[in-house]
């Protein structure tokens, strides 16, 4: 895997914990398609905002070879043209043999639509009927652009809470808490028929028998502190091996707050999530983390903003403030901005950047770029 888990590890990277931002997703089609909503009408998370036909099944049918006849032969025999729609089972093309005895067919695979007849090979081209693809608002909210054919922006308010890793897509449901506290493991006792169709707060971590018994109540997500490399591995069937994930064939989406290994979830971050308990939430499991960085998210939109300021809204980079280094060979350390230098400094390799001086926990200080220190919650 691309990560490492030997050990516990946590590494969050100006993750945002807030219990109230403004939320914009983008909704894009994979393909042309139509826009079904106006600018500024209300949508809910499972309302479809967008619908596209993405090309049916291309089937391949030797006919020549299965009337044993050539190419060219084969074109004399065709009941069908291109063009032409065909229902599975339907005569392509038939031979009627001596006397009109013994003749051969070709038919239909499928329902669809005859794309090409091959003169050159015999093959004809069938292609099954266009799969249609409904794209959702994905949070609850008000569309803020649309984009013609392609797709719209959805904008809300309400809680974020960014995770560090997960696994599995877009879902969708209430959370529901099922653990004593954020040091507190997941608590299987306390799932039940109830748990169907929410999203678990699962506390520091989560075994796979836990997960098995979620997924059999019904639950759509999970939300813990860590996992091992080795619950990570069981629940998937195989090793992950690339550097984006969310789009992984399992029934239940899995988020890391924290990070590998034994760790708790930020009690910050539980306490949020445990008040938000019973609202809808939109969760989404997919991760990147090389350039164009992707994290999972739990989002609990249409909430009203209380008026206060969390510490985990604070994202400026300022003397005093608490980091952690993302880059070797100060990696996963964390560390206190002591001083902003204004003027650029030359790094290794060459490049004049800006740095910031901090002072790590063993008690160095050292002068890193700007671009390897981010933020993070106390």
């Amino acid at each position: 895997m691309w990560y490492n888990m030997g050990m516990p590890t946590a590494y969050t990277p100006g993750l945002r914990v807030t219990e109230y931002t403004i939320i914009r997703k983008v909704r894009r089609l994979p393909l042309k398609g139509e826009v079904l909503v106006q600018a500024g009408q209300r949508v809910g998370a499972d309302d479809v905002v967008a619908r596209a036909l993405l090309p049916g099944n291309l089937q391949a049918v030797r006919g020549a070879e299965q009337l044993g006849v050539t190419a060219n032969e084969l074109l004399r025999l065709l009941k069908k043209r291109e063009g032409e729609c065909v229902e599975a089972g339907e005569v392509l093309a038939e031979t009627h043999g001596l006397f009109g005895l013994f003749g051969s067919k070709v038919t239909a695979p499928a329902n669809g639509t005859i794309e090409y007849i091959s003169p050159v090979t015999g093959t004809i081209g069938l292609r099954e009927p266009a799969i249609p693809l409904n794209l959702n608002a994905y949070i609850a909210g008000t569309v803020e652009e649309v984009m013609p054919e392609e797709g719209v922006t959805v904008t809300t308010e309400g809680a974020l809470v960014q995770g560090i890793f997960g696994v599995g897509g877009e879902r969708r449901g209430k959370l529901l808490t099922v653990a004593a506290g954020a040091e507190d493991p997941f608590d299987e006792s306390r799932l039940s028929t109830d748990c169907a169709g929410c999203v678990l707060l699962g506390g520091a971590t989560v075994n796979v028998s836990q997960i098995r018994s979620a997924i059999e109540v019904g639950a759509l997500g999970i939300i813990v502190g860590a996992v091992s490399d080795a619950v990570l591995r069981a629940y998937l069937g195989y090793d992950i091996g690339v550097a984006i994930t969310g789009q992984e064939d399992i029934p239940l989406t899995l988020i890391l707050t924290e990070g590998f290994g034994q760790l708790a979830m930020a009690r910050r971050t539980f306490a949020l999530l445990d008040a938000l308990q019973g609202m809808d939430a939109s969760i989404n499991g997919a991760t990147q983390i090389r350039a164009g960085v992707i994290r999972p998210e739990v989002i609990v939109p249409e909430r009203v903003h209380t008026g206060s300021t969390s510490k985990a809204q604070e994202s400026e980079l300022k003397l005093g403030v608490r980091v952690r280094l993302i880059r070797e060979p100060y990696f996963g350390q964390f560390a206190a901005v002591t001083a902003l230098p204004a003027e650029l400094h030359r790094i290794e390799t060459e490049a004049m950047v800006r740095v910031a001086e901090v002072r790590l926990d063993t008690g160095e200080t050292v002068l890193v770029p700007r671009a390897i220190v981010e933020l993070i919650g106390e």
